[in-house]
């Protein structure tokens, strides 16, 4: 990044908080004309992916019309650190010559470690993962919370979550990059225990990736967990299967659109279907109806 590119995008940080502008136009595109109200379907290489090299991948998306992904790393697409500059120069010429945007990178680092020598070490690999993300074309970088321990204060895991978010969030945004809170882990999902971590992680470019978790009908119900975090929402949302009938996926659309949500609605898909592609293209079909019904 250039330093005016860098300075411009530090200085619209500073000023403009939240989705407004971390979920918007500079951090997604690829919008299809189905995808009404700016709310674009796209795919976590979680399950259904995982086996695909990056062409495949690509193509898969292509022909389904699903035009984001978040590549969740150690697959078999070998986004990696390790990658040199010509590879990585390669993965980001893949994307920018296809109609798929890379919208960025799906990690497994956490911050809720006891030990902290295990905490920096995961705080240093996800800035590689930054630097990889900025590399290849992504615009962010998904993190985890990702549990709380026995033997130590709720509040103090709690802050150094959110402390270490901050860390990475102002390091990421000298990258163009955005750190993605995904709401995970037993006790840390729960979306009190989300918006406590986000409290302090008060940085604008930490954000959060909501995961559609069962736990989100919990206490006083899916609308009032929606409202406590809605403001810290980030480029990326995470869902499962959109037909399946245990979770309110069109009261997710409808207060997405109601927000003017600029993000992606990722498949983060949980089955194992013989056809994926043709499974990928049924998915396509429900979140176009239930769009349509926004």
């Amino acid at each position: 990044m250039s330093t005016i590119d860098r300075k411009t995008f530090l200085k619209e940080i500073s000023l403009l908080a939240g989705v407004s502008i971390l979920s918007g136009p500079a951090f997604a595109s690829g919008l299809t004309t189905s995808d009404k109200a700016g709310i674009k379907l796209g795919f976590v290489t979680y399950l259904w992916g995982k086996d695909w090299d990056l062409p495949t991948l690509i193509k898969n998306c292509s022909d389904t019309g699903i035009l984001g992904v978040e590549l969740r790393v150690e697959h078999a697409h070998k986004v990696m650190p390790d990658l040199n500059v010509a590879q990585r120069q390669e993965v980001k010429k893949r994307f920018a010559d296809s109609p798929v945007k890379l919208v960025g990178l799906g990690t497994n680092q956490q911050f809720d470690y006891v030990e902290q020598d295990k905490l920096k070490a995961s705080i240093e690999r996800a800035k590689e993962f930054i630097r990889l993300s900025a590399d290849v074309g992504g615009t962010g970088v998904k993190v985890k919370p990702n549990a709380l321990h026995k033997e130590v204060p709720v509040e103090k895991t709690v802050a150094q979550i959110g402390e270490s978010l901050n860390e990475l969030a102002k390091y990421a945004a000298e990258f163009g990059q955005q750190i993605r809170l995904e709401v995970h882990g037993e006790e840390t999902q729960e979306l009190p225990m989300t918006k406590r971590i986000m409290d302090v992680a008060t940085h604008p470019n930490a954000t959060i990736c909501w995961n559609c978790n069962l736990q989100d009908l919990n206490g006083k119900g899916f609308q009032s967990n929606f409202d406590l975090v809605k403001d810290r929402f980030g480029a990326t949302c995470h869902v499962r299967e959109l037909d399946r009938t245990d979770y309110p996926y069109q009261d997710l659309l409808n207060n997405l659109a109601k927000m003017n949500y600029k993000g992606w609605v990722l498949l983060e898909c949980h089955t194992n279907p013989a056809d994926k592609v043709a499974s990928m293209n049924q998915q396509r079909g429900v979140f176009d109806r239930m769009i349509g019904k926004v």
